[in-house]
């Protein structure tokens, strides 16, 4: 019922959760050409957007010992260019990013988390939370062993959802 309200509220995360029409895909449980954003959850993956949520939480929160504990020492957070300027490579770089954030006032709000299997978009509104307007952002957030090991920037859900569906689809053989 929440998330329905908050797809009534907000058309723009509404649409990103509409049917995609494809071809069948056995290997992606598809059999009726109709493929949902929100595939059904299994266990690992429901326990993956949870996670995020949860981190988000805790971000927007400013418990910052929380965010670390969902963070892998070793991850990596970047705009697509791991070696780029700016782009954190532990979850201290990623604490003292969030830290920042926070005393901008830079942190957002949470729109909407979309299990991608190992991954998840994690759909947000940039700028203080309320502020109607503004486009949506997303990260790819990829978890192993119940932690985040790489966060990718996406200036678009659709752009981080196709890299998402790009890298789940197996390689031809």
């Amino acid at each position: 019922m929440a998330r329905l309200d908050a797809e009534r509220a907000d058309p723009e995360a509404a649409a990103l959760r509409e049917p995609t029409r494809t071809k069948p895909d056995a290997a992606r449980g598809g059999s009726n050409g109709v493929e949902f954003m929100n595939r059904a959850l299994e266990p690992m993956s429901a326990a993956n957007v949870e996670r995020a949520r949860r981190g988000f939480e805790a971000v927007a929160s400013g418990d910052l010992d929380t965010v670390r504990e969902f963070l892998d020492p070793d991850v990596k957070w970047h705009g697509g260019d791991p070696s780029a300027e700016g782009a954190c490579h532990s979850s201290d770089d990623v604490i003292d990013f969030i830290r920042q954030a926070r005393q901008r006032g830079a942190v957002g709000e949470l729109v909407d988390v979309i299990d991608c299997g190992e991954r998840v978009v994690v759909v947000m509104r940039p700028g203080p939370p309320g502020r109607a307007g503004t486009q949506l952002r997303a990260n790819l957030t990829t978890f192993r062993d119940g932690k985040a090991i790489e966060m990718v920037a996406f200036e678009s859900p659709e752009a981080a959802l196709a890299v998402a569906d790009a890298q789940a689809k197996p390689s031809p053989a």
